[in-house]
Order: C-alpha cells, then structure tokens, then sequence
C-alpha cells in the first residue's frame, strides 16, 4: 500500500480480465477477503482531513454565540444547548453539500471527490422526482426552480449558523424546504440525511414554547435512540455476519493476513463467515440494540447507564476505525457526540410526556416509517427505515455492451465515467484491478450472491458487457450515492434512457430488492434500458449461504450456447418465460 497508489491484487489485472467470469469473480473474492478494497494511505487521510474541516466549523459556527465556540475553552461550552443544535444543522448543511457520506475514493469518486452541489446547483442535471409528471417539482432533469429552492436551502441553513441562537422564524424556512426539495427530488432529502438531521430539526421548533428545552431535548432523545433500535434490529437476519467480514477485510487496522482469514470458514476455499464473523455480527446486533433499551430501563448514573455510555462509545469507535464503504464518518462523530450531549449532560430530561403535535410527528418518523420500511423494504430507502449496514440492502448491477457506457456522456455531470476517473490517476493495470475490487466488494456479501447467478441469466456472454455497480451509476448521474438501491432502480433506468437512448441489449440492469421482515426472499427484475423489465422473481436468500459467488455462476460455455444465454426481450417486455 502507498500513499496513492492502492495494494495490488494477487493477480495480473490485464490477465485477469480475460479470464472466464466464474474465474474473474473467484480470484477478486478471494482478493477482498485478504485486501479489502486495497485503499491507499492518501485516500485515508482525506477522510481524516474532512473529519477536521468538519469539527473546526462546527466551532466556527457556534462561536457566532457570544462566549461559545473558543476551541481552548471547549469545556464551558461544548455541552451548551446552542452548541447542540448548530451541530445538527451544521451536519444538515454539510450533509446536503455532499461533503459527508457518500464522498471521496470509498464511494467510487476521484475526481472531483464530491458530488453534492456540483449537480444540485447545476441546471439540467438529472433527478429523481417522486412524482415525474407533476407541474414544477416533476421532470427528470433540474431545473432553475430546482436549484433557486436548493440554493434558498443552503442560504437558509448558513443564515441560522451565523446567528447567535436558533428561533422559530429562522428555523421554520428549512423544515419547509428541506421536504419540498425531496418532493422535486427524492435524493436531495436522503442526502441531507432528513431521517436524523430534519427530524432532529423538526424537534427544534420548540424553542419558543414554554417548556422549549424539555421539548427539544426529548424530541432527539427519542430520535437518537430510534437510530440505535432500528439499526440493530435491521440486523436480526441472515445478511450481517457477511459484513462483518467484508468490512475487517477492509480495515486499515488489521494490517496482518491472519487477522482477516480468522473472519472466513477455510480462506480462500471458503470465503463464507466464520463462527467467530458470526458470533461478532450477533454481538453487535445485541449491543445496537442493547444501547437505547439500557438508556431506558437503567436510572440516571446506575451502572446500566454507564454501561450504555460505554457500549454506546465501543460501537461507534469500532464502526469509525474500520472506515466501512459509503464512509459515515461525520455521522458517527455526531451520534458519539449526541449521546453525550443528550444521555450525559442532559441525563435527567425525561423523554415523556412530549407534546401531543411532536409525539405524533416522531411516532410517524421514526415508528411508523422504520416499521414500514422491514416489512416492505421496496416502499421506503432504507435511510429512512434506519436499516443502517446491515447488509440487506436494495442493490442493483448494470452490464453495458462494450462500449456503449460512452452515451452517458450526453448527461449533464460533473464526473465523468469512473474508469476514466481512475485513469487519471493510475495505469490501466491499476485501474482494472481496482474495478476488479468494486465487483467483489458487492459479491461478498449475502445479496450479492444472487447477483453472480443472475448475471449468466440478464446477457448471453457477460464478457461482451462491462461491469458496473448501481451505485457508482448514481453516483455519476446523479451526484449521490449512498447505498441506497432505490436510487438506480428502474426510475433512474428512465431518466437514463430518456437522455442516452440506449438500443436494446446495449444495457441490462439487474435489480434487487431487501429481504423483508419475516420474509427469506430477494426480489430481483432484470431490465433493458430500450425494452423495459424482461424478468422478474424471487430467490431464496437460504439458498444462497454456505455458497462461495463463484459456486453460483455456471462453468464457461461455448459463446452463445448453454447456460449461459439471456432472456429476451419480448414486445411485452417481459420475459419469455414470465416470472422467473
């Protein structure tokens, strides 16, 4: 590993690419498991940069209140309500810029590193609108009413920054716009991280009511602990243990070979969790889970109490140090941060009663909607059910005709395909090796597993086709990506295909839906950009454990023949043979 130059696959790319793809998908698998992604010093310590930038502003911020925000002085003000409340906001602002999750190498962006304003101010660029054919918040494209309610947002949360306290009247314009943004396009809201920032802000409101602090301070006692609960509990499924091991392959603290084959039954015959990947990710769903029930049954300064500090503490330090994918790095500072703020300083303010108005609205978001969310994962972005890493996430795969990735050109960005990202700054070598690490990144895991026998079934020949995650597609069309797979599922295939035109067979999309609640199965479609979906079916996410990627991909055939043959697309389009 150098300072920029990434860890180097076992395995000679250029020769590796030529490889049938069952032998492509074992070889990078078994990469992971021993590598991770492989990421360079360089890109480690931008993240450690962003994480300064983001603290030192938030003391920037917090100093616009007359003798706050003094770093030297950090004691006697840090624990201040003010303090508080401009670190949501601040984290609001910096989420919506695209300067948090989502940003950087670890989700596929190069250059420029961020997406966020760089498409959200820009006229023209692509979006996803929750409702395509209504007047003015419609379309598929941004417009000037898009950027003027985008940039009124920034203006907003920037004006509250700068003042020396929060009032309804400054706060009230970005509860209203932040949803209204979310209506004309559905990522700004989760890129804004509205489930926990708007929420949170929404709580704020009571400032001026005669029980303000009590209010507020309850309202986000309630939302932290939501965020604890039904992250933990997204995890009651067979998906997690496989992140555990996919995410300590990662880490850029198990620097030894031994430490990240302990996480597999038999590296590299068996790269399925081990007992110990599987007893970790059972600790750790009992812990998330354990944190908030703690803080409600134990008495302020028992040993249950501290012992929720604790775990509260362990949990997130761990989650940090092993800089997962997707990189929520500000996040878990300012969920380390909240719980201290809330369940340490401010451990004696009750979370009932709440006013009737904020009790319903929190019952909604963080009851109701995470409920929802489990049960029909296909109805919500699992930002919103707060299903947060835990591997059962909605995912898509794109396979494009080689070459004809260069229609998407026609769109208006401000990154360019992420191949040609890389180029700029490594050989060609490097470049496949890296995107040879993307593919097995998704593999590993649980769901991925579907992919790789889906693919064989979406294209005649996968080698005639380039790889491509769903997530590095959003991130280049839309300026956002997150890891939520309902971000590029068959609304952005639209918007895609209304700006490129693609002619049938030139692209396929595989796209996979969450295990629900109660539920073993993943629902899949397969879609061609010109035709539509062509398929369609459920697998048994059972079926696919104790099975390495590779296991499910069919042994090479002659081109064109055997196992290995697409559905075709019929002028219904669905497939030939109905549902899968």
């Amino acid at each position: 590993m150098g300072f920029i130059k990434p860890t180097i696959p076992p395995y000679d790319a250029l020769a590796w690419q030529k490889l049938p793809f069952r032998e492509r998908v074992r070889e990078a698998c078994q990469a992971w498991a021993l590598q991770g992604y492989g990421t360079p010093i360089g890109a480690y310590l931008l993240y450690v940069f962003k994480v300064v930038f983001y603290i030192y502003m938030w003391t920037f911020f917090v100093a616009f209140t007359p003798g706050l925000g003094v770093i030297a002085d950090w004691r006697d003000w840090i624990f201040h309500p003010i303090a508080f409340q401009k670190a949501i906001l601040w984290s609001m602002l910096f989420e919506v810029l695209g300067l948090g999750c989502g940003s950087g190498p670890l989700t596929g962006r190069y250059f420029p590193p961020v997406g966020g304003f760089l498409y959200f101010l820009r006229f023209g660029a692509t979006k996803l609108s929750l409702f395509p054919k209504l007047p003015l918040f419609g379309g598929m494209r941004r417009t000037l009413f898009d950027v003027a309610l985008y940039a009124y947002l920034l203006v907003s949360l920037v004006y509250i920054l700068v003042q020396p306290r929060l009032t309804f009247e400054t706060l009230l314009p970005v509860v209203i716009i932040l949803p209204l943004l979310g209506v004309a396009d559905q990522t700004l809201f989760l890129a804004a991280r509205g489930e926990h920032y708007w929420t949170t802000a929404v709580c704020f409101l009571f400032v001026c009511s005669a029980d303000a602090s009590e209010a507020q301070l309850a309202g986000a006692k309630v939302v932290q602990l939501s965020l604890w609960f039904w992250a933990g509990f997204s995890k009651l499924n067979r998906h997690f243990p496989y992140v555990v091991g996919v995410m300590n392959s990662n880490s850029p603290f198990t620097r030894f070979g031994w430490m990240k084959k302990i996480m597999y039954k038999n590296f590299p015959d068996d790269v399925n969790p081990s007992t110990l990947a599987r007893i970790a990710g059972h600790w750790g769903t009992a812990v998330e889970m354990g944190i908030p029930i703690l803080f409600l049954v134990s008495p302020v300064g028992s040993y249950g109490y501290y012992a929720a500090l604790a775990l509260m503490l362990g949990l997130h330090i761990y989650i940090t140090s092993n800089v997962p994918m997707g990189v929520p790095i500000e996040w878990n500072f300012m969920v380390v941060y909240a719980a201290f703020f809330l369940f340490g300083a401010y451990a004696e303010v009750p979370i009932l009663p709440l006013p009737w108005h904020l009790g319903i609205f929190l019952f909604v978001m963080v009851v109701a909607l995470p409920l929802i969310g489990n049960i029909y994962p296909k109805a919500l972005s699992f930002l919103l059910s707060m299903r947060y890493y835990a591997g059962n996430w909605a995912a898509s795969v794109w396979l494009f005709k080689l070459g004809s990735h260069k229609k998407l050109e026609r769109l208006t960005t401000s990154a360019r395909w992420v191949p040609d990202q890389l180029r700029l700054f490594y050989s060609e070598k490097e470049t496949i090796a890296i995107l040879s690490k993307v593919m097995a990144f998704r593999l590993m895991h649980l769901h991925g597993r579907a992919f790789a026998e889906l693919i064989p079934q979406a294209v005649a020949d996968v080698d005639d086709y380039e790889y491509s995650e769903g997530e590095v597609i959003a991130g280049q069309a839309l300026g956002y990506n997150f890891g939520d797979g309902h971000l590029h599922d068959e609304k952005l295939a639209a918007a895609l295909q209304a700006q490129c035109h693609f002619e049938p067979g030139e692209v396929r999309a595989i796209f996979l839906e969450s295990e629900p609640l109660f539920k073993t199965t993943l629902a899949y479609r397969i879609h061609d950009l010109a035709t539509g979906n062509i398929a369609s079916g459920e697998i048994d996410a059972a079926t696919l454990r104790n099975k390495n990627p590779w296991d499910l991909i069919p042994s090479p055939s002659p081109r064109g023949e055997g196992s290995n043959k697409s559905i075709p697309p019929s002028p219904s389009g669905e497939g030939a043979g109905g549902e899968a």
